[in-house]
């Protein structure tokens, strides 16, 4: 191998770890570990217990690979559900790792990236970071009212991939990410539209319960009608959150979530898959032209990525519809270990300044 890797990405999942070891930004490694329901069901209840299996688990790939990290200059983990905060990358430390334990916001996979980076960067001596976590929250204020003022519009999103993309396209062009207004769409398992301008994701549709329908999940429903769903006592509580975010969607319509096996459908004459996938596409329009009119119609470009951007007959139908409003450039899958890297490597750059978990937004920046 010609080049030394000097960045280690982590992405723990519900099943698997992946991890890649980089050159700046050039993959030199890349793996997916996989875990058994009963290997992780041994770990406890808590998702932290497994954080001893999958670091063993990813260390003993590297020695396998005869990988070694002494020319490590950073890791960067996943981020979890942390508390809102602003983009950037943020050095790991003792406050972010208890609030992680205490879980406030939920138990997720994501919640390990940083334990798992932490444990690494601490045995060779170099920082841990965690980069775009999905409790990103740059939103202007009129992004927040929901329309009822006991409910506020939640935001997560997609942050780690819309952003990456959005530096990406703005290092094609040899330009700050801070000088343009751009329309982020990430499409796959759930979808993310978001708006960017001055460096900021202003406004995101929160791919669990709002915005266009995905694969999986419904996005957003008639709010009557899911209230009366809820009270049908038909349902419980879990199979309502089951309905929306893994039954949802295609799953829903169709009985499957794979946009191939719809795509074949379509090509055999189903003149349902063929209307739902439609209407899919339809509402994905919808979403992208209302974060253009979040931009006051001022879009330098939209750009659209995540795993359903691998579907030509789906970009086809989308940029049909919203070409007009600005180019259309196309950025296919969802490469987040490649985004973790490209986060840590702004950082040691100096591109972009590291930031301290626990401090107000305008403190947080370290030199």
């Amino acid at each position: 191998m010609s080049l030394a890797p000097n960045l280690l990405a982590i992405n723990p999942g519900s099943a698997s770890t992946k991890f890649g070891l980089y050159h700046d930004s050039e993959p030199l490694l890349v793996r997916t570990l996989e875990h058994s329901k009963e290997d992780l069901a041994c770990c406890g209840p808590d998702i932290l217990s497994q954080t001893q299996l999958r670091l063993q688990c990813i260390e003993s790939e590297l020695e396998a690979c005869g990988m070694r990290l002494d020319r490590i200059e950073a890791v960067a983990g996943r981020g979890g559900l942390l508390r809102p905060v602003s983009g950037g990358s943020y050095q790991v430390n003792d406050e972010m790792l208890s609030e992680l334990r205490r879980a406030e916001r939920g138990q997720h996979a994501s919640n390990l990236g940083a334990f798992l980076a932490h444990a690494i960067a601490s045995r060779i001596g170099v920082p841990a970071f965690v980069v775009d976590p999905v409790s990103v929250d740059e939103w202007s204020d009129v992004a927040r009212l929901s329309g009822c003022a006991q409910l506020d519009r939640p935001c997560l999103s997609h942050a780690l991939n819309s952003k990456a993309i959005a530096h990406r396209y703005a290092n094609e062009l040899g330009r700050p990410y801070e000088d343009l207004r751009l329309v982020v769409a990430h499409l796959g398992s759930g979808n993310t539209v978001s708006a960017h301008a001055a460096g900021r994701m202003f406004d995101a549709t929160n791919s669990r319960e709002e915005g266009a329908f995905s694969t999986e999940r419904t996005g957003s429903l008639p709010a009557l009608e899911l209230v009366k769903l809820c009270f049908s006592g038909r349902y419980t509580m879990s199979q309502i959150e089951t309905m929306m975010l893994r039954e949802g969607g295609l799953t829903s319509y169709l009985g499957t979530n794979d946009l191939r096996e719809v795509e074949r459908r379509i090509e055999q004459g189903d003149a349902r898959a063929d209307l739902v996938f439609r209407a899919m596409a339809y509402q994905i329009s919808k979403e992208i032209g209302a974060m253009a009119c979040a931009l006051y119609g001022r879009v330098d470009a939209i750009l659209l990525t995540g795993g359903m951007t691998y579907s030509q007959r789906l970009i086809d139908a989308v940029v049909e519809r919203v070409s007009w409003i600005a180019p259309v450039k196309i950025f296919p899958g969802d490469d987040e270990l490649r985004a973790l890297a490209e986060g840590a490597l702004r950082v040691m750059h100096k591109q972009e300044a590291r930031r301290e978990f626990g401090k107000p937004a305008s403190e947080s920046i370290l030199a």
